[in-house]
Order: structure tokens, then C-alpha cells, then sequence
């Protein structure tokens, strides 16, 4: 077990359970993107011209929940394998602080999508 100053402990058990749930977790998300990224897929097997761009678009959104989910976890596997508060909130901060620049980077790709995915649109229906 390990033990804080302040007399915080964690139990190996609950440790152990608490690692086991995470991983038990992480795999029916894996095996649920799996059949997402499937049906995205066949989705964008059939779409038309207007309909790639917001295929774009909506993959990109899938793709950002995804990194999101998977920084999540991996912060729980972190924060589970903590010895005391203070790595606690050092994990805490790293994680906010990565997943604001994530955040960031994810809005403008997906603003610079989304624009050219109505560009795109736009121009398809002129040529009809």
C-alpha cells in the first residue's frame, strides 16, 4: 500500500481492481471504435459528392472523441499507479494542460474542414 503525509492510502486491492476496470473499460472502447470505424467506412463507400465532405468532417469529429477518450484513459491508468496527492494533481494538471492544447489544434483543423467541406458543397450543387 502506499501512504501519503496526510495518511491517504490505497489499498493494493482496490489498486488492482481499479487498474483491471480500466483495462476491462479500455477494451470495449477499442472493440466499439472498431465497429464505428466499420460503419464509417461502409457510410462513406456510398456517398455522393455533398456527402464526402460531411463524411470528412464527421471522421474528423470521430477521430478527435477518440484521442480524447484514449488521453482519458491513459490518464486513468496514470492517476490508478499514483503513490500519493501530490502525483495526483501533477498528473491532473499535465492532463488538462495537453488535452487544452489538443483542444486547440483539434478546433482549428476542424474549423479549416468544415469550411472546406461547404466550399466543396457549394460547388457541387453549381455545377448541376
Amino acid at each position: 500500500m502506499s501512504t501519503d503525509k496526510t495518511g491517504f492510502e490505497i489499498p493494493d486491492q482496490m489498486r488492482d481492481f481499479a487498474e483491471k476496470s480500466v483495462d476491462q473499460a479500455r477494451k470495449a472502447f477499442d472493440d466499439f471504435m472498431g465497429a464505428t470505424h466499420k460503419a464509417v467506412s461502409n457510410a462513406e463507400d456510398s456517398a455522393n459528392a455533398v456527402q464526402a465532405g460531411a463524411a470528412d468532417v464527421n471522421k474528423k469529429a470521430l477521430n478527435y472523441a477518440e484521442e480524447h477518450v484514449d488521453a482519458a484513459f491513459k490518464f486513468a491508468q496514470e492517476l490508478v499507479k499514483a503513490q500519493n496527492v501530490e502525483d495526483m494533481m501533477k498528473l491532473q494538471q499535465d492532463y488538462l494542460r495537453r488535452q487544452m492544447e489538443s483542444l486547440g489544434e483539434q478546433a482549428r483543423e476542424f474549423s479549416n474542414s468544415a469550411t472546406k467541406a461547404v466550399q466543396d458543397a457549394a460547388k457541387a450543387t453549381q455545377k448541376k
